[in-house]
C-alpha cells in the first residue's frame, strides 16, 4: 500500500492487526501469571500454600491468606511515532507501513522486556519470602533450606557442551521437582512441562542438548536423557535480551503460579492527532502514540531454577 492517501484510520487499523500476532509472548506467558487489576496497586497473600488433606481430629483446621505479600504497583508506558506529512505525500515505498508494524512489533515485545529486567535482577531482588528470587537458602516454615540458584563447574564456564548443557538442564529439573511448600509438601510433584531460557551464546549447545537423540562426551557416543524423559515436555526460548554469559534458568510452565506476574490495569490503546489536528497545523505532522498501564513483578520462586557455571580447575 502506498503511503500517499493513508489515513490515521489505515495506520490505526494496521497497527492492531498486527498487535493481535501477538509476537512477543512466545515465552513470556508460560512463565508468569495474567492478573488484571482495577486499583494504583494490587498486594498478592495468595502466595502462601494452600492446605493439604490431613486426618480429620478434633475438628477443622483453617489456613487464610499470608499476612504479608507481594505488592505490585502499576506504571504507565507510553511510545509516540511522529510521521511528517512530507513522508506520507512522498512515499511510495510503504516506509510508514514498516514503522508502524514496527511499532507494533515492539510494543508485543513489551512484556518480555520487563520480564527480563525481573530475570536479570533476581539473584539480588528480593521476593515474597524475603529472599532474593535466585537463592541458595530459601525457607518458609516446613520446607527446610532449598536452594533455586546451583552451580556447576564445566570445561569452559561461557562455551559449555551438549553434554555439559544436557547434565545442567536436568539438574534443574530435579531441583524444581525437589521444591516443598511451607507445611512440607512437595510443590511440583506433578510437573511435567519445562522452559529452559538461554542467552543466545548458549543457543547451539541447548538445542543440542533438547533436541539431539545422540550426546557425544569423553566417554564416546551416547543416549540424550533429555528428550527421552517419558511424560515431560522441554522447551528452549532463546532470549536475546539477557546479558548473560555463564548461566542460564529453567522454569516450570505447567501451573497457573507461575515464576513472575504480569498485571495490567489497562491494555495496550493506540491514540492519533492526525487529520485536521492542531499538530497538523502547527507542526506540518501526524503523531500516533501506544500506551499501557501495567506492570510485572515475582511470584513463586519454586518455579524457577538459576544455573550458573563455573570453571572447573
Amino acid at each position: 500500500m502506498s503511503a500517499q492517501g493513508l489515513g490515521s484510520r489505515a495506520i490505526i487499523g494496521t497497527f492492531y492487526n498486527r498487535l493481535e500476532g501477538n509476537d512477543g509472548m512466545s515465552w513470556a506467558g508460560p512463565i508468569s501469571s495474567f492478573f488484571t487489576s482495577n486499583q494504583e496497586s494490587e498486594t498478592y497473600k495468595w502466595l502462601g500454600m494452600a492446605p493439604s488433606m490431613r486426618e480429620w481430629i478434633g475438628g477443622r483446621e483453617a489456613k487464610g491468606f499470608r499476612e504479608n505479600g507481594v505488592t505490585i504497583r502499576n506504571k504507565q508506558y507510553e511510545a509516540t511515532m511522529q510521521v511528517l506529512l512530507d513522508e506520507i505525500r512522498r512515499d511510495k515505498t510503504g516506509q510508514v507501513m514498516a514503522r508502524v508494524n514496527e511499532m507494533a512489533r515492539k510494543t508485543n515485545f513489551h512484556w518480555a522486556k520487563l520480564l527480563t529486567t525481573l530475570i536479570e535482577n533476581a539473584e539480588s531482588t528480593v521476593c515474597y519470602d524475603g529472599q532474593f528470587f535466585f537463592d541458595t537458602d530459601h525457607s518458609e516454615a516446613d520446607s527446610g533450606t532449598q536452594s533455586n540458584d546451583i552451580t556447576n563447574a564445566i570445561v569452559l564456564k561461557t562455551a559449555p557442551t551438549a553434554a555439559e548443557m544436557e547434565q545442567a538442564i536436568l539438574d534443574c529439573i530435579v531441583q524444581i521437582l525437589g521444591f516443598k511448600d511451607d507445611t512440607g509438601e512437595p510443590m511440583n510433584e506433578e510437573a511435567q512441562e519445562f522452559l529452559v531460557m538461554v542467552p543466545t551464546v548458549f543457543m547451539k549447545a541447548a538445542a543440542a542438548a533438547i533436541n539431539n537423540p545422540v550426546i557425544v562426551d569423553s566417554n564416546g557416543s551416547r543416549t540424550n536423557t533429555v528428550p527421552t524423559l517419558g511424560g515431560f515436555k522441554i522447551t528452549l526460548a532463546v532470549n536475546a535480551r539477557l546479558t548473560w554469559t555463564d548461566r542460564f534458568a529453567v522454569f516450570r510452565t505447567d501451573t497457573d503460579t507461575a515464576a513472575f506476574i504480569r498485571q495490567e490495569e489497562e491494555g495496550v490503546k493506540i491514540a492519533a492527532q492526525a487529520e485536521g489536528s492542531p499538530e497538523e497545523f502547527k507542526n506540518n505532522r501526524h503523531l500516533y502514540g501506544v500506551s499501557a498501564l501495567r506492570n510485572v513483578g515475582y511470584g513463586f520462586w519454586q518455579r524457577a531454577c538459576l544455573k550458573t557455571f563455573t570453571t572447573a580447575v
